[in-house]
């Protein structure tokens, strides 16, 4: 059987004052068409549907639509758990309706799917805390899955009842999906775990999580990290969300992939290739597995100059991308250069200044204003204390303007 794994959508997604929605239907679309062209039969989303909890009403319609064109009327399964962005009653709500056209939503680890029987022939065989069996259209074989959205280890260890505090998160995930494997499975089965979650290889290096990751899962309360090792031996595919560049495990038999966001959603993310995952499994034979390059959606650049005249040169020229300057500059950078990059160049998320070195040594100098001074020096010190460059002549005459204006009321 053909299988499609996506994750990290983040619909409602924003990059400073930009949404990136439009880029998010575009690549969306991608994603319908090359389910197509691929003739997958099953789709797995792992996590981080939308970018909050309680995303705008126009990233809710995207998402249904998607996952309607998805399930070609019921003829495709879709899967979707929650991560940590999302809110997991949203996302498990629209489950009486979904399941009519073959899309599984689970946002709790511990919730179990209402069976369901399609004219397609898709159905759920049987389901229970946390995974699902089903029978896929023109497959044979029966599918397994087992279910693990994000929880924080508070209410993982509430959802799956483990009342020994001295067994960790990892050991209580282990546990879990070697019991529900050991029950529903056997060699005629094809074996997927989905889930959103922190997982490195036995004896690798850890991955980072996303550097602007404004919910990240490794925190005090929030989970640690899983081994690959504690992996049950007879899953065929680890379906992983949560790190937004695509990345596969060591330690396995069987893949274990994190596919990836399809979208740079960071500067941090600005040269990844972003892809889905393609797979084809059977029982007692080795998966097999390739990506499959997307290429909607905005660059996303990082881009250094020297000087103004540089960046003026430059702007006007390169507008098909969202973009982050640095201008080095001995110059306070006023409105009115400002207005100008964005003028030539509508995508510029952020502009950041890099002064020279003898203005971040003046920085780091602690020396005391002089309260008998001039007032004009005094207002020197002060905004190059703050803005680490002397201030320009169109500032300080509006200084001088505040000071005669209240010079005239006394």
């Amino acid at each position: 059987m053909k299988i499609m794994h996506t994750s990290d959508w983040h619909l409602g997604k924003r990059l400073g004052e930009f949404s990136r929605l439009e880029e998010q239907k575009e690549v969306l679309d991608e994603i319908c068409s090359i389910s197509d062209l691929e003739k997958v039969q099953m789709v797995l989303i792992a996590g981080d549907l939308f970018d909050s909890y309680n995303p705008s009403v126009e990233a809710m319609e995207l998402f249904y639509q998607t996952l309607k064109r998805l399930s070609d009327e019921g003829k495709r399964a879709v899967i979707a758990i929650a991560g940590n962005h999302d809110m997991p009653e949203r996302i498990e709500a629209p489950n009486p309706l979904a399941k009519e056209c073959g899309i599984i939503l689970s946002g709790l680890p511990h919730s179990i799917a209402s069976p369901f029987y399609l004219s397609s022939g898709l159905r759920i065989t049987d389901s229970g805390p946390g995974w699902v069996q089903l029978k896929i259209p023109q497959v044979e074989v029966p599918v397994n899955l087992l279910l693990t959205p994000y929880a924080n280890e508070f209410r993982m260890r509430t959802y799956l009842g483990s009342e020994n505090q001295d067994e960790t998160l990892r050991e209580i995930l282990s546990n879990k999906w070697h019991r529900n494997l050991h029950e529903i499975a056997n060699n005629q089965s094809v074996n997927i775990l989905i889930a959103h979650l922190y997982m490195i290889s036995n004896e690798g290096e850890p991955l980072e999580e996303p550097l602007d990751e404004e919910k990240p899962i490794l925190t005090p309360g929030g989970a640690s990290a899983v081994f690959t090792r504690q992996l049950p031996l007879d899953l065929h595919y680890v379906a992983l969300g949560h790190l937004h560049r695509r990345h596969t495990l060591d330690g396995c038999a069987f893949p274990v992939v994190y596919c990836g966001s399809p979208l740079s959603y960071s500067f941090s993310e600005a040269f990844q290739n972003k892809s889905v995952e393609i797979i084809e499994a059977l029982p007692n034979l080795t998966t097999k597995h390739y990506s499959i390059g997307l290429t909607k959606g905005k660059r996303l650049v990082r881009k250094k100059f020297d000087s103004p005249e540089e960046a003026f040169q430059w702007l006007p020229h390169h507008t098909d991308c969202l973009l982050e300057m640095t201008l080095h500059t001995d110059m306070y950078l006023n409105a009115e250069i400002t207005n100008h990059f964005h003028r030539l160049h509508p995508g510029i998320v952020q502009i950041i200044p890099e002064f020279p070195e003898e203005s971040n040594l003046k920085e780091k100098e602690e020396i005391a204003p002089d309260p008998t001074g001039e007032i004009m020096e005094l207002f020197k010190d002060y905004f190059r204390s703050i803005k680490q460059v002397p201030p320009d002549e169109e500032t300080l005459d509006i200084f001088r303007e505040i000071i005669a204006n209240e010079g005239d009321n006394q």
